[in-house]
């Protein structure tokens, strides 16, 4: 196995791992039930690890790619950036998750706080996954990329073919 196909194995879990994290969050302050609440920073928390293992292997991914045909160095970095973005924010959402588990633990009165803390971290996490998720398909998958990317693609491919003249 390469780092293409573990990168492929694991880089939907972040992001479908926020958004279930999200929603069993969400669910626990409706139901006023602690143990959801403690189950969706458990969620945070491996969401976090995947987002490591999923960054880690893009590197790899991307020497794999790069030089297939079709495929934008452009599109590549974009994705990257968000890719940067989106592991920074799930790595503080997976470390507050950590320390409110802790303070949760603990009985400490304040880990309320955390909790909602949680909530809004999860919410721009969510925003940020929708970037990372639809540049990294962007690369591969011609069929869901927008006019503007697909004009920059074939400048970029022409570029490239006089540069082997």
């Amino acid at each position: 196995m390469n780092d293409a196909h573990l990168h492929l194995a694991v880089n939907h879990l972040p992001i479908v791992g926020v958004l279930i994290g999200f929603l069993v969050l969400l669910t626990g302050f409706i139901m006023k039930n602690q143990q959801i609440k403690n189950t969706a920073l458990g969620i945070f928390i491996f969401g976090a690890l995947t987002a490591v293992v999923a960054f880690l292997t893009g590197e790899g991914t991307e020497e794999i790619v790069e030089n297939l045909p079709g495929i934008s160095e452009t599109l590549i970095h974009k994705h990257e950036e968000h890719a940067e973005l989106f592991l920074t924010m799930l790595l503080i959402l997976g470390g507050v998750s950590i320390t409110t588990l802790f303070l949760e633990y603990k009985k400490l009165p304040f880990s309320k706080y955390g909790f909602v803390l949680i909530l809004l971290l999860s919410v721009t996490s969510i925003g940020i996954s929708k970037y990372v998720g639809t540049s990294g398909g962007e690369i591969t998958h011609i069929e869901i990329r927008s006019d503007a990317n697909v004009i920059q693609l074939d400048s970029h491919n022409k570029e490239n073919d006089h540069d082997d003249d």
